[in-house]
């Protein structure tokens, strides 16, 4: 019997392929992102001076990327800013891990995706998305500079996106 996530991962490929909605429910979408942007706005306001790090999901500890993504956290940590990451596991964790271990904030902007990860667990603080977009926006808004280590389509699409905003 499928799980809660396969149910509503079905559901939701079932509502992209029937088109267009009604006017109503496109209204209730607005909604609900706009409240989803309140929601990451007021949980990031207070970060302080930022920097945001993207990369893989994918590297271990043990792995050289993963020894890298922990020292670059802890020397910003260090410099004085509050790192901030997707909040998976991977680089992400590395960071998160670096900043933490250097006595600084680490701060995660996790996502809902089916089959996917939590937070992990050097996140001093957590705050969650159900859109990329919005995801984005908020790793780029708080950021005074990126920090890209080696990463997949994820991260490609991270830095582009940051690089036009």
């Amino acid at each position: 019997m499928p799980d809660s996530r396969d149910r509503r991962a079905a559901e939701d490929e079932r509502l992209f392929l029937s088109g267009p909605r009604s006017r109503w429910a496109e209204l209730v979408r607005i909604f609900r992102i706009a409240w989803e942007f309140v929601r990451g706005f007021r949980g990031l306001h207070f970060v302080g001076p930022c920097v945001t790090v993207f990369g893989s999901a994918r590297m271990h500890d043990g792995h050289p990327y993963y020894a890298l993504g922990r020292e670059v956290g802890a020397a910003f940590s260090r410099a004085g800013f509050t790192v901030m990451t997707g909040g998976g596991p991977g680089i992400m964790e590395a960071a998160n891990r670096g900043a933490r271990e250097a006595g600084g904030a680490s701060i995660g902007c996790t996502i809902n995706l089916p089959f996917e990860q939590q937070g992990n667990p050097y996140l001093d603080k957590r705050v969650h998305f159900d859109h990329f977009f919005v995801r984005k926006v908020m790793l780029v808004k708080y950021s005074y500079a990126f920090i890209v280590l080696p990463g997949g389509f994820g991260t490609l699409d991270e830095l582009f996106e940051s690089a036009t905003l």
